[in-house]
C-alpha cells in the first residue's frame, strides 16, 4: 500500500484512530472504475444536502472520501478526473428536475434530457476538476492540502458564475440553506465564500489520517468545532440583532395562479389566465392591499401594445397602488430591428405604464439558442423568435414602494449581480418566475434557496412570486415572513420588510471571497513551505 501511494503519511495501529488512516488508504489506493464509481457515490451521497433536504452530515464522508482519492491521484489526469467524477454526479443528479422542462412537450424535446441533466452536469463538472487538478499539482498534504483546495474550489465557483455567460447553480456553499445562523456568513463572504467554508468544515477531518498523536487529531478536530461554532455564534448574534421592520403604508399581494406549464401560451386559455389573476388578485382583502405582485408571464400579452388587455390587468392594481407583473415585451410592428423581451411591468390602476425592466441574463436553451445558425433546434419557450437580453440591472423607482432590483426567474442564482453599475442601491429584492416548468421537484426549492442567499448576502428584503410556487416574503437575513406552498393556488399577503444597512459582501462583492480563497492558498503553500524548511 505505501508504494503504490508513497506520498502518504498514513499510519498506526489497525485500531483505534488507525482505523480512520486505513479507510483513507484503500480509499486513495483506488485504481480505474472503482475509484470512479468511488467517486460517482461520493458526489451522489453529497446532493442528499442540497435543498430541500438539507441533509449536511452526509458532506463528512463525501468530501473526506474526495480529499483522500484526491491523494491517491499519481498523474495530472487522475486529479482532474477526482474532482470531475464528484462534481459531475453533484451537477448531474442536482440538476434532474431540468429534465421536467422537457416533459412538458415530450415529442419535440424528450430527446434534450440526457444532454440538460447528464450533459450540462459533465460541463459544470470541468470547473472542479480544475479545482482539484490545481490542488495536486502543489504537492501539499495533509491540512494544507484541505485549505488549498477550499481556495480553488472558491476560485473555481466564481468563475463558473461566469465563463460562457455563466450557470451558477447550486455552488457547494448553497447546502447552508438548511441553517439560518450559518447563512449569515454569506453576508461576508457571499456564497462563494461559504463554498470555502464548507470544505474546510467537512474536508478538515480527512487530515485525522494524517497524524499519528491523539494531541493532532484533537487540534483538528478542535479547528473544525472553532469554524462551526463561531459561524453559529456570529450568525445568532446577527439575526438577535437584526428583528424584522417593516415598511409602513405597503401591504403587498403574492399571486400564485398554479397554471400548468403545458396549459401556458395556448391560444385558448390565454384571456381566461388573465382573468383568472384578476379575479384571484381582487379577492378577499383587496381593499387593504398596497401593491399586486403576479408572476413571470403571468400576463401572456404584449400589454405595452395591447391596450385592451393593459386595461383588464390594470383591474388587478389597487386604487392609488400598483400592479407588477412578468410580461412579454416586442418591438412596434414594422419597427426594425425587432427585438423580444422577457420583461417585468410595473402598471397603475389607469393602465399606464409606470416602469419596465427586461431580463439580461437569459436561459440558453429555454429563452434562445446560442448559435442559432448552427444548431438547428427550437427554444423550450413559446414561438419561433429568440428573446433579447435587456440592456442592464436596474433599480426601478416605481410610485409608492422604494427603489426595488428585480430579477426575472434564474437572474436570482447570479451572486454579486443586484445592481448595476451606474444604478443607486435598491432597497429590496423581486423576483418573478415561472418555476411550472420544473413540476413538484428540488428545482424550485434550489431557485428559492438562491433568492434567499442574495438576500441575505446584500442586505436586502426579496419578495419572490412564482407560478406554481414557491411565492414568499422573505426579510434581508432569509427568514421567511409569509408563503405559498409548492403547487398551491391562491394568494399571500403581507409588509415589505425594511433592508439593513449594506453588508460587507453587498459592498465589495466577490472581490471578498476571492480575497479569501487567495489567503486559503497562501496558508495552504506556507504549510508547505514550512515542512520543507524543517526537513
Amino acid at each position: 500500500m505505501a508504494a503504490a501511494v508513497p506520498s502518504l503519511l498514513w499510519r498506526g495501529s489497525p485500531s483505534g484512530l488507525g482505523r480512520w488512516g486505513a479507510i483513507a488508504s484503500r480509499a486513495a489506493a483506488m485504481d480505474g472504475w472503482r475509484r470512479r464509481v468511488l467517486l460517482i457515490l461520493l458526489g451522489g451521497l453529497a446532493t442528499l444536502a442540497l435543498p430541500p433536504l438539507g441533509a449536511l452530515p452526509v458532506l463528512l464522508p463525501s468530501l473526506c472520501g474526495l480529499v483522500w482519492v484526491l491523494e491517491g491521484a499519481r498523474t495530472r489526469r487522475h486529479a482532474f478526473g477526482v474532482g470531475w467524477w464528484w462534481a459531475w454526479a453533484w451537477y448531474a443528479i442536482g440538476f434532474y428536475w431540468i429534465g421536467n422542462a422537457m416533459l412538458v412537450d415530450p415529442e419535440r424535446f424528450g430527446w434534450m434530457i440526457p444532454f440538460a441533466t447528464l450533459g450540462l452536469g459533465a460541463v459544470q463538472a470541468v470547473f472542479i476538476g480544475i479545482a482539484t487538478l490545481l490542488t495536486h499539482l502543489t504537492r501539499v498534504g495533509g491540512i494544507s492540502r484541505v485549505l488549498v483546495l477550499a481556495g480553488m474550489w472558491t476560485v473555481m465557483e466564481w468563475v463558473r458564475a461566469w465563463f460562457l455567460t455563466g450557470f451558477p447553480w447550486n455552488p457547494l456553499g448553497s447546502v447552508w440553506d438548511a441553517v439560518p445562523a450559518v447563512l449569515q456568513l454569506a453576508s461576508v463572504v457571499g456564497v462563494f465564500g461559504l463554498c470555502g467554508f464548507t470544505i474546510l468544515v467537512f474536508a478538515l477531518p480527512a487530515a485525522l489520517a494524517d497524524f499519528l498523536s491523539r494531541r493532532q487529531h484533537r487540534l483538528v478536530l478542535a479547528a473544525v468545532v472553532a469554524l462551526l461554532g463561531g459561524a453559529v455564534a456570529f450568525g445568532q448574534a446577527r439575526l438577535a440583532a437584526h428583528p424584522t421592520e417593516t415598511v409602513p403604508g405597503i401591504r403587498l399581494r403574492l399571486v400564485q395562479a398554479a397554471i400548468a406549464q403545458r396549459h401556458m401560451w395556448r391560444d385558448d386559455l390565454r384571456k381566461s389566465q388573465l382573468l383568472d389573476h384578476v379575479e384571484l388578485s381582487r379577492g378577499p382583502g383587496f381593499d387593504a392591499i398596497t401593491h399586486v405582485v403576479w408572476p413571470e408571464t403571468a400576463a401572456p400579452f404584449f400589454l405595452d401594445l395591447d391596450v385592451a388587455n393593459r386595461a383588464v390587468a390594470a383591474t388587478a392594481a389597487p386604487v392609488g397602488g400598483m400592479l407588477l407583473t412578468g410580461a412579454p415585451r416586442i418591438t412596434p410592428q414594422g419597427v426594425l430591428p425587432m427585438h423580444l423581451w422577457n420583461s417585468l411591468m410595473a402598471l397603475d390602476a389607469s393602465g399606464q405604464v409606470r416602469g419596465v425592466y427586461d431580463k439580461v441574463h437569459l436561459v440558453p436553451f429555454g429563452e434562445y439558442v446560442p448559435l442559432r445558425g448552427l444548431l438547428p433546434i427550437d427554444k423550450l419557450t413559446a414561438g419561433g423568435m429568440d428573446f433579447s437580453a435587456g440592456a442592464g440591472l436596474r433599480t426601478l423607482d416605481i410610485p409608492g414602494l422604494p427603489p426595488v432590483g428585480p430579477f426575472i426567474c434564474y437572474e436570482a442564482v447570479f451572486p454579486g449581480q443586484v445592481v448595476g453599475r451606474d444604478q443607486k442601491r435598491p432597497e429590496w429584492l423581486l423576483t418573478v418566475t415561472n418555476d411550472g416548468w420544473f413540476g413538484k421537484s428540488a428545482g424550485p426549492h434550489q431557485h428559492l434557496a438562491a433568492g434567499r442567499m442574495r438576500a441575505v448576502e446584500e442586505g436586502l428584503p426579496l419578495v419572490r412570486s412564482a407560478n406554481t410556487g414557491i411565492s414568499a416574503i422573505i426579510d434581508p437575513l432569509g427568514r421567511e415572513m409569509h408563503r405559498l406552498a409548492l403547487g398551491q393556488r391562491g394568494v399571500v399577503d403581507g409588509e415589505l420588510p425594511r433592508s439593513v444597512s449594506p453588508t460587507l459582501y453587498g459592498r465589495w462583492g466577490n472581490a471578498v471571497p476571492l480575497i479569501l480563497a487567495g489567503l486559503l492558498l497562501l496558508l495552504g503553500m506556507l504549510g508547505k513551505i514550512s515542512r520543507i524548511s524543517r526537513a
